[in-house]
This record gives C-alpha cells, structure tokens and sequence, in this order.
C-alpha cells in the first residue's frame, strides 16, 4: 500500500486508523504493555488492521490483551471547495 501517496489513499476512502495494543510481556506473562500503531484503512472491514494482527499472532511473541482502535476519514465530500482564485501575499 504504500507505493501510493497518502492523498491518493484518502481519495479512494481510505481513513487514518490508530490501534492501541496491549499485550503480554513474553517473559513476564503478569505485565502489560503498550503499542501505539497507525496506518491508513478502510472501514468499516479494516483490512489492514486486521492482517497487522494476524501477524502479530503469527509472528511475535507477545500474546494480545486487548486491541482498542479509532478511525477518522481525513477527507470527506463535504470538505472540498472550488476555489477561482489565489491571494498572494511577499
């Protein structure tokens, strides 16, 4: 995904998703631990979220917690105004 820029991502109806992650330290099960991540995904499936957590599972050694997570459309229709002209000022 991230051989495209973030406008375009946002114009295809991409938002900004941030995660709250808490997880198992692996050799001290007891404590917990944060982990703040954040990519650009589309709800309401989240795809990307979703494989970032596959991952984790699959890969680290950390069990999950509990995930927390936002989303917010950085772009909206209503947010675009034709502009004519340009003041410049120096």
């Amino acid at each position: 995904m991230r051989d495209q820029s973030e406008m375009d991502l946002m114009l295809r109806g991409y938002g900004l998703t941030t995660a709250k992650i808490l997880y198992h330290f692996p050799d001290h099960p007891h404590l917990l631990q944060s982990f703040i991540w954040q990519d650009y995904d589309i709800a309401p499936k989240f795809p990307v979220l979703i494989r970032f957590i596959e991952f984790w599972q699959t890969k680290l050694d950390g069990p999950l917690h509990s995930v927390s997570y936002t989303h917010q459309k950085l772009i909206a229709p209503n947010e675009w105004h034709k502009v004519d002209g340009e003041f410049v000022l120096h």
